[in-house]
């Protein structure tokens, strides 16, 4: 709890429960992004599987957390095992991301040579 006594008026701000609460509601616009993100069809598959595979990185963090909280008396940064294990998932989320879209990249060079082959086959 952090106090200002410098104001005329107590003010007491909880840093944890502002994070929990950004947290909690970053879930909503993230939802939105990710159905403008399916619906225009253009990511890669591995790529959208990645961004999928954030929520269950969120999923394993608000019980982690719990966890930390209710055994150890801490918050889950603090408890070494607990939080590289759930970082390890949003490294495997953004590897998922990266190689999608190097995937992506990949194909689209693809059909560009092969566009240019088919335009000058097409000249002849």
């Amino acid at each position: 709890m952090l106090g200002f006594p410098a104001w005329s008026t107590s003010v007491d701000i909880d840093a944890q429960s502002i994070a929990a609460n950004l947290f909690a509601s970053s879930i909503i616009p993230y939802a939105g992004f990710l159905y403008h993100l399916q619906k225009s069809r253009q990511a890669p598959k591995l790529t959208m599987f990645g961004f999928y595979f954030l929520l269950v990185f969120v999923g394993a963090t608000i019980p982690a957390g719990i966890w930390a909280k209710v055994h150890y008396h801490e918050s889950l940064s603090n408890v070494d095992w607990l939080h590289g294990s759930a970082e390890s998932m949003l490294t495997l989320t953004n590897l998922f991301i990266v190689l999608g879209l190097r995937q992506g990249m990949r194909q689209a060079e693809q059909r560009k040579k092969e566009l240019a082959k088919q335009t000058e086959e097409a000249g002849r």
